[in-house]
């Protein structure tokens, strides 16, 4: 039987042909069967092309005879016969002769065909060698590349399941290559964020737009304790016909390169919080503002805890004991959280004193002068950390799973410690955090030793000048008298501001407001020396201009101090008040009915100056009429002209008939500010 030629060209069928959509496609394999008499009776059009004949002229020709050359055609009718009787399959590559008369080296796949009648033929495939060499040589070097790459690579069909993925991407994400195949994205990637991978993803697919280089972080199976970071890059897969096949994904481990960023951050953010504390703690010479600007530095940036405790005896500026085991008494000055949280129950409150055991980490960490790092909290620290089995609780419910006490040193002498504990944030303390804390610690102890030794100073000088100074105004015949004495604030030390009331003979009173220039222990020693002189002259009777010329010898051999003082003696039976003034605020005086004023004296030398005169002058007052003697404290500041300030306690007396203790609140609290850095002495007297 003789089989019919069959054109299989596309042209026959009208229609055009289709792009090459897979690899047979991009060999352009050609297909042809030739009958038993070796006559061609099934040619395609890749044979065609391949070996430049139509079908027209192939079809029905013999076939060694049309391309094979004559040197090779013995060879070719021996293979041809053997693969029609023996039915074994031939393989192989020799070359073929086109039909413009050129050579081209082919590789043929050969096989016996039988069809429903028992006919035989033999199929022929063919491609170009050099092209087949071509891409055999291009897949196995991707199949090595993909294979032995760093960067793990996996192919993902449009569903997004896994078709492929290649040694290194099993690594990384420490799951089986074969466990991989049919499964999504979500169920092996270990990133926290893969929904907005996968969405990501379905962008790519549906826009053809890669999407390269996406940072990602997450804890890997292999390695679930530390964080890996990792570059994700993704493109559209087509082939050549530009039907999509999927997405390939490309992923980089950056960990190192994450870790060295990371650290260089953290480098960075412990250093601006170095320089902050540099500026927000020690803004005040007072212990507590210290201790509170310190726990504010160091909650959030380095824990979500804090508490400032100091040694009772610190504060007291006792004499350290030798350390030993035994328990401390601490004192709570701060307290500090970075969100609400049952830990601050746990902790001692501000002001509170407690004694805390010898084996407690806040007092072996004083005793042995060094930090104390509990990088993870368990079961069996929370009794060491805590100051009793109810704090415990109250630590464990509220996360406390890191914990460090540094020390506060300032000068050899530990003053305290820095109590730090981490409840929202997941990191352990770590050296890093240690040393950080060393450093705010270190600035802050210093800051609070100077605190707690001026505290000290202005605790004497205080005590000192407060008992140097009249407790009370005793009443005196014709005259209601009221005072008041104000320190200056924490940032200052007490100076040397003081009055008296003196009972002279013949019902007469004294009226002394003075004010030594400087601060602390010696201005309150010189103010008491010359307070005895003024009490001494005023006994002899001296007119107040006298008793400021005595005064002021005695103040030229004082060191060079330099003292202001207005001295007033009134007498009933007359109403007259003379009265002498060394340099200092003029006097006020108020009335029933008329408006307050400045009185005009001489101001005189400070005494101190040597060698000047002082003059007396002599007022009448009436009945009712108010006399105010002040120290500058109570009207200068750095922000106001003087006058001003005068005008405005001018203004506070508009009311003379007020009782005098109401007067000298509304003086001190209208005219006074908490930051003011002078102390007052301040005395009213009213005419009876």
């Amino acid at each position: 039987m003789t089989a019919q030629p069959i054109r299989s060209d596309e042209a026959a069928y009208g229609r055009e042909a289709p792009p090459p959509t897979g690899l047979l496609d991009v060999l352009s394999v050609s297909a042809m069967v030739v009958d038993a008499e070796g006559r061609i009776v099934f040619w395609t059009p890749q044979a065609e092309e391949l070996f430049g004949y139509t079908a027209g002229e192939a079809l029905g020709k013999y076939a060694a005879r049309l391309f094979i050359h004559p040197e090779h055609l013995q060879s070719v009718v021996r293979l041809f016969t053997e693969v029609l009787e023996t039915g074994r399959s031939w393989a192989g590559a020799f070359p073929i002769r086109r039909k413009d008369g050129s050579s081209r080296l082919m590789e043929f796949r050969n096989m016996r065909l039988q069809d429903d009648v028992g006919e035989v033929y033999a199929l022929g495939i063919a491609a170009d060698h050099e092209l087949l060499q071509r891409v055999e040589t291009d897949l196995a070097l991707c199949e090595r590349l993909i294979s032995q790459s760093p960067i793990g690579l996996a192919l993902l069909d449009p569903d997004l399941r896994y078709l492929l993925v290649n040694p290194a991407l099993e690594r990384i994400d420490g799951v089986p290559a074969e466990d991989h195949v049919g499964r999504r994205l979500r169920e092996t990637l270990p990133l926290p964020d893969v929904d907005t991978i996968e969405s990501a993803l379905r962008q790519v697919l549906t826009t053809g737009t890669p999407l390269l280089d996406q940072y990602h972080v997450g804890r890997p199976r292999t390695d679930p304790d530390h964080e890996h970071a990792w570059s994700l890059s993704f493109y559209r897969l087509e082939d050549p016909g530009g039907r999509v096949l999927g997405a390939a994904a490309s992923v980089v481990d950056v960990t190192e390169r994450h870790r060295v960023a990371a650290e260089a951050d953290r480098a960075r953010r412990r250093l601006a919080l170095i320089a902050e504390a540099s500026t927000r703690v020690g803004t005040t010479l007072e212990v507590e503002q210290t201790a509170r600007e310190l726990a504010e530095v160091a909650v959030p940036q380095l824990a979500d805890v804090v508490a400032v405790d100091v040694l009772d005896s610190a504060l007291a500026c006792r004499r350290a004991r030798r350390p030993d085991d035994g328990p401390e008494l601490f004192r709570a000055l701060a307290l500090k959280a970075a969100h609400p949280t049952v830990a601050l129950r746990a902790a001692d409150p501000p002001g509170d004193v407690a004694a805390h055991q010898g084996d407690q980490l806040v007092t072996l960490c004083v005793h042995t002068g060094r930090p104390v790092l509990v990088s993870h909290v368990g079961d069996q620290d929370l009794p060491r950390i805590a100051r009793d089995a109810e704090a415990g609780s109250l630590l464990a419910r509220a996360g406390v799973h890191s914990y460090l006490a540094v020390p506060l040193i300032a000068h050899g002498e530990v003053l305290g410690a820095l109590d730090l504990k981490r409840t929202r944030n997941p990191l352990p303390f770590d050296e890093d955090d240690v040393l950080l804390a060393g450093e705010l610690a270190g600035r802050a102890a210093v800051a609070i030793d100077n605190a707690r030794w001026f505290e000290s100073v202005r605790n004497t000088s205080l005590t000192l000048q407060r008992s140097l100074l009249p407790e009370h105004p005793p009443r005196h015949l014709g005259l209601d008298l009221a005072s008041r004495y104000q320190p200056a604030q924490a940032t200052s030390e007490v100076g040397g501001d003081w009055y008296d009331v003196i009972p002279l003979a013949d019902d007469k009173t004294a009226l002394v407001v003075g004010d030594v220039m400087g601060n602390g222990i010696d201005a309150a020693a010189t103010m008491g020396r010359l307070r005895t002189a003024t009490c001494a002259y005023a006994d002899l009777d001296l007119e107040p201009g006298a008793v400021l010329q005595h005064l002021d010898k005695i103040t030229c051999d004082l060191e060079h101090y330099i003292v202001t003082c207005l001295y007033a003696v009134y007498d009933p039976r007359t109403g007259e008040c003379r009265m002498a003034n060394a340099g200092h605020m003029p006097p006020a005086l108020a009335g029933p009915g008329s408006p307050a004023t400045l009185l005009e004296l001489p101001s005189g030398a400070p005494l101190g100056v040597g060698g000047v005169p002082f003059e007396t002058t002599t007022t009448t007052l009436a009945s009712g009429d108010l006399l105010v003697l002040y120290t500058d404290g109570l009207v200068e500041t750095r922000q106001h002209p003087i006058d001003d300030r005068l005008d405005v306690l001018l203004g506070f007396l508009d009311e003379p008939h007020r009782p005098l203790e109401e007067i000298c609140d509304l003086l001190l609290y209208g005219l006074r500010h908490p930051d003011d850095h002078d102390d007052v002495a301040l005395l009213v007297a009213r005419a009876l």
